[in-house]
């Protein structure tokens, strides 16, 4: 057993557990403990205030009492309503195009696999107004592939409802993609190599062994790409624009109603914050058994 050194920051106990079978007694409990210097302790402690502070704030705003009828007014509920729509359509989608991309990321080897997976993550570093603006480019009506949309199948996609859920999948589907990517390099690919020398296809394995072992990693990563694209703004105002009833997410219902009725926009807020809180509440097993 060893006390603290000199400078008084560590203390280590060693308890020995019995001896085993012809064998010295070996170490059972190791306990650390250490002071926290003061340099480091006051700066963690102003930035725990710095975050935490501006959520106390809208805490402490709340209109409490006026809360339900704020959150039952049409205007609410139609952003509530194609938020919570558009934001599980976003996730379907990514879910349908995401995990078949990140087994690719994971279980191939093909030349420019680092800058494909540079790429997929660039959404998560991209500024959304920008993502936006690259969308117009690229699905607007002058777009490279919208204007052959509009011109032979009719679909125009921004200003609309699926423009939304176009605007969400990009900036989310990165989330579901890193995270079924992590949990497919975790998982070990002897189990998906059995299945195929036991006559089961490629595709089958997959469905049958691969999917079952990372369902973890799936649901985690859905949850996060579903957050994410409930929060969604910058892209979504840039593309799909903001039309209450057609385009116009709690986000964007947020920002309008900070202009003339801060009320609302903190009412909207409570609710954005409490599925925030509810995510990272939903992911704490998740987190605690990756760590």
């Amino acid at each position: 057993m060893t006390g603290p050194d000199r400078t008084g920051t560590t203390a280590v106990t060693l308890e020995n557990g019995p001896a085993g079978a012809g064998g010295p007694a070996g170490p059972r409990r190791r306990r650390v403990r250490r002071t926290v210097p003061l340099p480091l302790l006051l700066p963690a402690l102003v930035g725990l205030a710095f975050l935490l502070l501006p959520l106390l704030a809208l805490l402490v705003r709340a209109p409490w009492s006026s809360l339900p009828e704020q959150l039952t007014s049409a205007e609410v509920w139609q952003a509530l309503r194609l938020s919570l729509v558009c934001a599980t359509a976003a996730t379907a989608l990514s879910l349908v195009i995401g995990v078949p991309l990140a087994w690719l990321l994971a279980r191939t080897d093909f030349p420019g696999r680092g800058l494909v997976r540079a790429l997929v993550t660039l959404p998560l570093v991209l500024p959304p107004v920008v993502g936006g603006v690259a969308l117009l480019l690229a699905l607007g009506r002058n777009g490279i592939v919208g204007q052959w949309l509009d011109a032979w199948f009719g679909i125009t996609l921004p200003f609309t409802t699926a423009g939304v859920i176009l605007a969400e999948t990009f900036v989310a589907m990165p989330f579901l993609v890193i995270s079924v990517e992590g949990t497919l390099r975790a998982a070990d690919p002897r189990y998906e190599e059995a299945a195929t020398t036991l006559g089961a296809s490629r595709f089958t394995a997959f469905r049958r062994v691969t999917l079952p072992l990372i369902a973890p990693g799936i649901a985690a990563g859905s949850v996060l790409a579903w957050a994410r694209a409930l929060g969604e703004f910058g892209a979504t105002i840039t593309f799909a624009g903001n039309f209450p009833g057609r385009t116009q997410t709690m986000p964007l219902a947020v920002y309008l109603a900070l202009q003339t009725d801060p009320a609302a926009a903190i009412a909207l807020s409570l609710v954005l914050l409490t599925v925030s809180i509810a995510v990272l509440a939903a992911l704490r097993d998740r987190w605690m058994t990756t760590t």
